[in-house]
């Protein structure tokens, strides 16, 4: 079959509003040919999940696609090939490769993954105005989007709290400089402002809706949705934090075109593997950082640091850099918890660097005395 007839059978196939195309029916191709039925996973719960079917929503088991790697277990956004017939529930019997994941770290001590959404092509990062704009967050926000593959997008959301717009304008501002290269929206749902932006955007594939607990996700999904479908609970009025009213992550299709993927509320947003993205988030650093004198700068109180001097210059701030040094520090040190050749290079990089910090302060005694 060519190309423009795959093409052509992928935008009439009833998945297509969850965002089946011609690469994916490719790719499906030899399931077919066994008689599976394809289908987008919409919701994972206790070993079992919801799977959107050409035949509608059917309930499946995950029992045959049960792996070690936690990074491999199914997950909201993932395209499967399932039984075609049966009872309640029938089988998911293989999944098809992601093309984009967005990871977190556990909050365990075994160091783990986990998977929030796969196949996603915008990652929208919910944040209040109802409060103090966390900047660090956003910065491990994006750099977990950008390490995913998709293109993250910033929402500004509960712009109608915000006292006037000159304040508007200085918090969209300072976002910005946090996101380069990331479009930042500010949208009201309770007034319906900005939310045809979003939706336009959100149109052009599958969008994972991301965010803290009270930063309006499941208000901001009604809007683009156009009906109550996602419970809303009020905040907290003693400290203006929400409640998780999304529990589970949920795949819902947009009526504008584009799928959403709704996500509980986030306390922990711990890096990844993200080297790459923390890159991406602070671009104009890693900038600089190629105009170092050295290449292995660590941009502390080396000669002919560019990064160094740029903070004495003001044209970087020093939020901005301490920020960056720590995500840095802080995914490397996750990398090296499953990599025993990185942890060993780590900890000569750090006893090297403990010799030279003794032998500069003996040097230093030596000439005081």
């Amino acid at each position: 079959m060519s190309f423009s007839s795959l093409s052509s059978s992928a935008s009439s196939h009833p998945l297509a509003p969850y965002a089946w195309d011609a690469d994916w029916e490719a790719e499906f191709a030899p399931f077919a040919e066994r008689g599976l039925l394809p289908g987008r996973v919409v919701r994972v719960d206790r070993g079992q999940c919801d799977v959107v079917t050409s035949a509608g929503v059917i309930r499946a088991d995950t029992e045959f696609v049960v792996p070690r790697d936690p990074m491999k277990v199914v997950c909201t956004g993932d395209w499967a090939a399932v039984d075609p017939e049966g009872g309640s529930p029938r089988y998911v019997r293989t999944l098809l490769p992601r093309r984009t994941a967005f990871v977190r770290s556990t909050s365990s001590k075994r160091s783990e993954g986990q998977i929030l959404a796969a196949n996603v092509d915008h990652a929208i990062v919910a944040v209040p105005l109802n409060g103090e704009v966390d900047l660090g967050r956003i910065e491990r926000f994006l750099a977990l989007a950008w390490e995913s593959g998709a293109q993250p997008v910033v929402v500004l959301t509960k712009a109608d709290l915000v006292p006037d717009a000159a304040t508007l304008s200085y918090l969209v501002q300072d976002v910005e400089t946090t996101a380069p290269g990331v479009p930042v929206l500010t949208v009201s749902a309770a007034a319906g402002e900005g939310i045809d932006v979003l939706a336009a955007v959100a149109a052009g594939g599958t969008s994972v809706l991301l965010g803290q607990s009270g930063a309006g996700k499941s208000t901001l999904a009604n809007a683009l949705l156009g009906e109550d479908v996602m419970d809303v609970q009020a905040t907290r009025d003693v400290d203006g934090k929400g409640r998780h009213t999304t529990t589970t992550r949920n795949l819902l299709v947009l009526p504008g075109g584009g799928v959403l993927i709704d996500t509980p509320g986030l306390r922990g947003v711990g890096l990844w593997d993200a080297q790459t993205g923390v890159g991406q988030v602070f671009a104009e650093i890693e900038e600089l950082a190629g105009r170092c004198r050295f290449h292995d700068c660590a941009h502390t109180a080396e000669p002919g640091c560019a990064v160094l001097a740029a903070l004495d210059s003001g044209e970087l701030s020093e939020r901005r850099l301490d920020s960056y040094r720590k995500l840095m520090r802080e995914n490397q040190w996750i990398v090296a918890k499953t990599d025993a050749r990185l942890r060993a290079e780590l900890r000569r990089d750090w006893k090297r660097k403990g010799a030279e910090g003794k032998a500069a302060m003996e040097a230093k005694r030596g000439r005081w005395a």
